[in-house]
């Protein structure tokens, strides 16, 4: 018998390609390269959405696509199932980086945790105060949420392109702070703007959640999760919450340790120069189990997420009508200013604002070697 493990593995005669899973190293560099397609589909929206050709655009994302299930059926166009449905597997990817992160990476100091949650806070309500004051007892005065909402896909696409001039934990910092307020807005949305949320409905994606949080140590068969997963996400549609949401919840309820030790005991004689497809599935099997399930579902579905799901949003989101004959008429409306000083400048004054005080109260904790000049630039 010989062990098996990462610090020594065996010596055989048959050529091994290996694969290794570095978990924010495979994250930051698919997502450098697939920053590159985001920006490039949004620059495409947008010159589809204001040519010639403009129609054809509108009419393709308001297609409608429906399903039904008895007397039940869910009515949703094209944009639609890209933003509540496809963007699941974004958010859920997102969500398995920082349980991993909080419980074996950068995030585990509860200080450096706290950072990025104060700041998004700063975020979302500098923001919408700015909003506020400029549209008090106007007709758009009710629109204070819309510049509190930061689009995490399009956050994470831009941080991208910085490449290896920023740190890993700043774009780490910043995919964190990026969830906090992308589901922070959802619960405003959900609380102040939505059509009202249906407890009934909301009861059964907890439910749902809640059966998957209890047999995830003693259940490995990843479909039970899924149909857990499209169970909450019904829920949370029918609920009036953004269903976005269970991606996140889903993500973050995955185990971080591995299923089978790292250290396991193999046959020799079995690793031989052509082993039998059973002894490769065994050992196969092995390896994976050998690796925390957020680790290999990080690794398996991000490059679907970053190079697939959030091109197509940027594809379908970006595309936003520009005619000249009105740019005058919105640059003097106080909605339009609010919502331009409240992003630009409310965001960058709020995060930092925040983020730095938490530091001085040492409430927060940059790490070595991060200072307010790059949280400021970031």
């Amino acid at each position: 018998m010989t062990t098996v493990s990462q610090s020594n593995p065996p010596t055989v005669r048959a050529t091994v390609n290996q694969r290794l899973i570095r978990p924010l190293h495979d994250f930051l560099h698919k997502e450098a390269s697939a920053g590159m397609l985001l920006v490039g589909a949004a620059i495409v929206a947008l010159i589809w959405a204001n040519s010639p050709w403009s129609d054809s655009y509108f009419d393709l994302w308001a297609t409608e696509a429906g399903i039904e299930f008895g007397s039940f059926h869910i009515d949703l166009n094209l944009k639609e199932w890209i933003n509540d449905a496809a963007m699941v597997l974004f958010f859920f990817v997102v969500g398995l980086e920082i349980k991993r992160e909080l419980t074996q990476g950068e995030l585990r100091d509860p200080r450096q945790a706290a950072l990025p949650i104060i700041g998004a806070i700063g975020g979302m309500v500098v923001p919408a105060t700015i909003y506020a004051v400029l549209n008090a007892g106007g007709e758009g005065s009710a629109g204070w949420g819309i510049p509190m909402a930061t689009d995490i896909a399009i956050v994470m696409g831009v941080v991208a392109l910085l490449g290896t001039r920023a740190p890993s934990w700043l774009k780490l910092f910043l995919l964190a702070l990026a969830i906090v307020d992308d589901v922070g807005a959802i619960l405003v949305i959900a609380v102040f703007y939505s059509e009202g949320v249906s407890f009934q409905w909301l009861a059964v994606a907890i439910g749902a959640f809640a059966v998957a949080a209890v047999i995830r140590d003693g259940v490995s068969w990843t479909p039970a999760y899924v149909i857990l997963g499209a169970i909450c996400w019904l829920g949370l549609h029918e609920a009036n919450v953004h269903p976005t949401l269970a991606g996140v919840a889903f993500g973050m309820l995955a185990p971080v340790t591995p299923r089978r030790p790292r250290t396991e005991y193999l046959d020799a004689d079995e690793l031989g120069v052509r082993p039998t497809p059973l002894v490769a599935l065994s050992v196969s099997k092995r390896a994976r189990e050998s690796v925390s399930v957020v680790e290999w579902l990080e690794y398996k579905l991000h490059p679907y997420s970053a190079f697939i799901v959030v091109p197509i949003f940027a594809l379908a989101n970006a595309g936003i009508r520009v005619p000249a004959s009105e740019f005058g008429d919105a640059m003097s409306n106080s909605v339009t200013w609010g919502v331009m000083i409240g992003l630009v400048v409310g965001k960058a004054v709020g995060i930092s604002v925040a983020t730095l005080t938490a530091v001085a109260l040492k409430i927060g904790r940059l790490p070595d070697g991060v200072n307010a000049r790059y949280v400021i630039g970031a």
